[in-house]
């Protein structure tokens, strides 16, 4: 049993005043493996302030002296890499081949994108006749991040903030601490100024509005629910704060009858059910033209079948459970109520999978007749839970897929790709993905809507941590 200290000024520390534990339990196992000591206000206090003083110094350095540390933190994370692996895969139940090849290489590969982004960029310039334009760090970051990709998180903002000569103060997921721990570790083995990073472990309750509203803060990097952002906006208001966001998603999954439909329904199904179907950006609503609704409805079904579960510790394409025990009761409920309001279940359904009575697996589901107004296709789910709706022709396919609160991510499937372009050029949502094509690091994340704002990944992820001076008359 580890008991996780917080990181403050360069020292591990433990709360100065409260004395609360909470355990971190291993989903596959149901098992306490960790606990976290619970940082209250006097300890965002603290973390901001040590921030506030680092950033005197560390934001008027240069960027190719930010670099070299940021260097120094990947070639440290690339060294331990497995312990970053076994961390993901313990605390939120990512099976190994999905820690391994994506969870965890989230982490040198955003940062690598955020230095190859910052080379390209001129911190100083001339503009005009006599101005010059500076590129300089927002300040204090509160960066507070999520369970479900836990490194891509951290890293995405984390690796931007730091290049850009900010200082931090990250709360990460109380559900999901190993990974941030250990990230700190680097952090402090790369030899970055005490105060620099600071790292607070608590819960919303106990220490979301302490760093969201303290007036010592700049900036709120937020990943989350867009209930919680709602509220994280809120709170930052009155000291007028830059907040970035990326928060829920419902993304539409528009399959064509001239489609390759055995390639493009796997494809679909698998990306839907990717880590238990915790992402934000999962293709959860597929839309499928009429005339072949039936046929891909039993392609759909088939491709459920060879779906696994399984220890996720072991290597192999099986999936592992999803994150808690709070998390699997929400998903029952609403497979129930989607079976409730009429929607047909072709795969899956309610309760646990055969074998795994212990941990928190859940059968991967897929409805079929779901109209969009149904709760299954208008709530976020987070589970592996997909929707299959028919839609007419093009236009009805449009206004389903923009028939959402949020506007995250889109995915097209269509062998004509005048017809593909058009038809992502319609759609509201940050990326749109044609044919299965994924995302490289470099291009914006983010989203429309009530899916947030603000962009994350390579020279966007950077904007955000940046301000932009001109010194007039600095030629004069």
């Amino acid at each position: 049993m580890t008991l996780l200290k917080s990181y403050i000024d360069g020292r591990w520390v433990l709360p100065v005043s409260g004395r609360a534990r909470m355990d971190v339990i291993n989903p596959a196992t149901e098992e306490t493996v960790a606990e976290i000591a619970i940082c209250e206000a006097d300890d965002v206090d603290l973390a901001v302030m040590a921030a506030r003083r680092a950033f005197a110094d560390f934001g008027l350095t240069t960027y190719a002296e930010r670099k070299v540390l940021v260097q120094k933190l990947i070639a440290i994370f690339e060294r331990r890499y497995d312990e970053m692996v076994k961390a993901i895969t313990t605390e939120m139940g990512a099976p190994f081949d999905l820690s391994h090849g994506s969870q965890a290489a989230c982490g040198p590969g955003h940062l690598d994108a955020t230095l190859q982004a910052a080379d390209a960029l001129d911190w100083e310039r001339k503009m005009g006749s006599s101005a010059n334009l500076i590129l300089e760090p927002v300040g204090v970051c509160v960066l507070i991040t999520p369970w479900n990709w836990p490194i891509n998180q951290l890293a995405a903002k984390i690796g931007p903030a730091l290049t850009a000569g900010c200082t931090i103060v990250l709360k990460p997921s109380e559900v999901s601490p190993l990974s941030a721990q250990l990230f700190a570790e680097f952090i402090d083995e790369a030899g970055f100024p005490a105060g620099v990073f600071n790292m607070v472990h608590g819960t919303g309750a106990s220490v979301g509005n302490a760093l969201t509203s303290h007036p010592e803060v700049d900036m709120v990097s937020f990943t989350g629910s867009t209930k919680a952002g709602i509220m994280v906006a809120k709170s930052a208001a009155d000291t007028v704060k830059r907040v970035s966001q990326e928060l829920g998603g419902k993304s539409p999954n528009i399959v064509f009858a001239d489609s390759d439909l055995e390639a493009a329904i796997e494809r679909g199904v698998r990306h839907c059910f990717n880590n238990s179907g915790q992402s934000c950006n999962a293709p959860t609503r597929m839309l499928v033209e009429a005339s072949v609704y039936e046929r891909v409805v039993e392609i759909a079904a088939k491709v459920a079948a060879t779906v696994t579960l399984g220890d996720p510790m072991q290597p192999g394409p099986h999936l592992g459970p999803v994150v808690s025990k709070v998390q699997f009761d929400k998903i029952q409920h609403l497979i129930q109520v989607g079976i409730d309001e009429g929607a047909r279940v072709v795969a899956g359904g309610v309760g646990k999978p055969a074998g795994f009575e212990r941990g928190y697996y859940v059968k991967p589901t897929i409805f079929a007749d779901v109209t969009n107004q149904m709760t299954i296709a208008r709530e976020e789910v987070f589970g592996p839970v997909l929707c299959l709706i028919p839609f007419a022709d093009t236009d009805e396919a449009i206004a389903i897929a923009n028939d959402t609160p949020y506007g995250l991510a889109a995915y097209v499937q269509c062998a004509d790709k005048d017809k593909a372009r058009s038809v992502a050029r319609r759609i509201r949502a940050g990326s749109v993905h044609l044919n299965g094509a994924g995302q490289d690091y470099c291009s914006p994340f983010g989203g429309f809507k009530q899916s947030g704002n603000g962009r994350e990944w390579g020279e966007f992820g950077l904007h955000d941590f940046i301000e932009y001076k001109s010194v007039n008359g600095f030629y004069a």
